[in-house]
């Protein structure tokens, strides 16, 4: 029943393809004939030299690009912004690569004007067309079916931080199977209750994928009938992974050190640095041009407003754990820890001068931090840097929180796009559950998704102190 229920979700996949390939050979016919509108002669003389060869090639470059960027995965969420993120990134590369194939093979060329056109269309026709497929498939039929093994504390997290709708959106709890032996905290309506194995609970259910939740895993788990529903095509999943997949977060008080180690991730191979140092190059370097005019304007009020340094040093801890000093312009008073003691930014907090609430504000206080990316003490996207104070505390309190020094920090990152400006412990345990998903999950396309989203941080004002 399962292995008919995945091989549903395959088909389903490959129906969207076909439909999407085929809007964008349509979006190549609309864009010749509004191209050749009037000119009869140059549309006849398009048609004649094997339009829909050129056509098919058109769509074939711009599903594969989708495919790369992680637009045809059955298991992977993406808000709307997401989605159009990688749809708009999709169909930049797929038109840069398509430049460089009529570049190599100039009969395949379509033209300059029917090529725009076609791109600009065939992104308005794909995003429609996933807008109707989404609001198609919101219904439970189309959503994964999951059986959660486990009624306990653990369990209950998925009810506790995944209420939402948009939480749910790819997939549906048909029910939790108590595990013998241990305390129950799932509300009873949720509950399964049952004498038949979990095999056939699965099977009867149509489950698609089982997640592993119980409080006690020794000794109380199934073990011979979670294989035979893996043979039947179940998807059996850790509940770490469970988050790590559909809430972009680790879960600390569930991840255990084995699940760290052997879960996979943390990519430090030569290919990924090599193309982390240029990414960090290429975006330093470009928001430093852009920028530089902003960036004398702010020191010129800074240096009117109040005596004392423009830019203000601060010691800050990078990758594993060196230190190193974090450039930012002056945005407090010169007095604002006198005594020596590090304090966190609060709301409102009345050491910053005027000129530094409005930098604050629009994050304009951050950009010499591009110096500290470009001599390679930070990243542009990675972990916010904490000062060595508190980071011992920070370390002492927090499990795991050393493990986001494996990778250099950033000027903005997952934990900045998903939780607000941490000032204690707590928002600092709350963030480190993002910092830890980026840093076993970073890419190029991950750190380019981040960095197109930070633009909605800054012009909203999200997280800013």
């Amino acid at each position: 029943m399962s292995i008919a229920l995945a091989s549903r979700k395959s088909r389903g996949i490959l129906v969207l393809w076909l439909m999407e390939v085929l809007l964008l050979v349509a979006a190549v016919a609309a864009a010749a004939w509004l191209r050749f509108m009037g000119d009869s002669e140059g549309y006849g003389l398009f048609l004649s030299q094997d339009a829909l060869s050129r056509s098919i090639i058109f769509s074939m470059f711009i599903t594969v690009s989708m495919v790369a960027f992680g637009l045809y995965q059955v298991h992977v969420r993406h808000n709307r912004m997401e989605f159009v993120i990688r749809l708009l990134l999709s169909f930049v590369f797929g038109g840069i690569a398509l430049l460089v194939f009529y570049y190599l093979l100039p009969r395949a060329y379509i033209g300059r004007g029917v090529l725009a056109m076609a791109l600009l269309i065939g992104f308005v026709g794909i995003g429609l067309l996933r807008l109707a497929a989404q609001r198609l498939l919101r219904t439970d039929v189309f959503r994964r079916r999951i059986l959660v093994l486990g009624a306990g504390e653990n369990a209950d997290l998925i009810n506790n931080r995944m209420r939402r709708r948009s939480d749910r959106a790819s997939f549906v709890v048909v029910g939790f199977l108590p595990v013998r032996g241990q305390p129950v905290h799932v509300q009873q309506n949720l509950l399964l209750k049952t004498d038949f194995s979990l095999s056939e609970i699965a099977e009867w259910l149509q489950v698609y994928e089982i997640v592993i939740a119980p409080d006690e895993r020794r000794g109380g788990l199934p073990m011979e009938e979670m294989l035979k529903c893996a043979q039947r095509g179940i998807t059996i999943t850790d509940l770490s992974t469970f988050f790590e997949r559909e809430a972009g977060m680790v879960k600390l008080d569930i991840a255990d050190p084995s699940w760290l180690a052997f879960s996979g991730g943390f990519d430090h191979s030569v290919p990924r640095r090599l193309n982390k140092r240029f990414f960090d190059l290429a975006a330093a370097g470009t928001l430093l041009l852009m920028a530089w005019p902003v960036m004398l304007l702010v020191a010129a009020c800074i240096a009117l407003e109040s005596r004392g340094p423009i830019l203000y040093r601060q010691t800050r801890v990078g990758e594993n754990g060196h230190h190193f000093e974090l450039i930012k312009f002056r945005s407090m008073r010169t007095d604002a820890e006198s005594d020596g003691v590090a304090r966190w930014a609060s709301r409102g907090d009345d050491r910053t001068t005027r000129v530094g609430r409005l930098i604050r504000l629009v994050r304009l206080d951050e950009l010499p931090q591009l110096f500290n990316i470009l001599k390679g003490d930070m990243s542009f996207v990675g972990p916010r840097p904490e000062r060595p104070p508190f980071v011992d505390l920070l370390a002492q309190e927090v499990r795991y929180y050393n493990v986001r020094h494996c990778v250099k920090p950033g000027l903005t990152g997952w934990a900045q796009l998903r939780y607000p400006y941490g000032a204690s412990v707590q928002d600092a345990e709350e963030k480190l559950t993002f910092d830890l998903f980026y840093v076993k999950n970073h890419g190029l396309v991950f750190d380019l998704m981040i960095l197109l989203q930070t633009v909605e941080i800054v012009l909203f004002h999200r997280g800013s102190r």
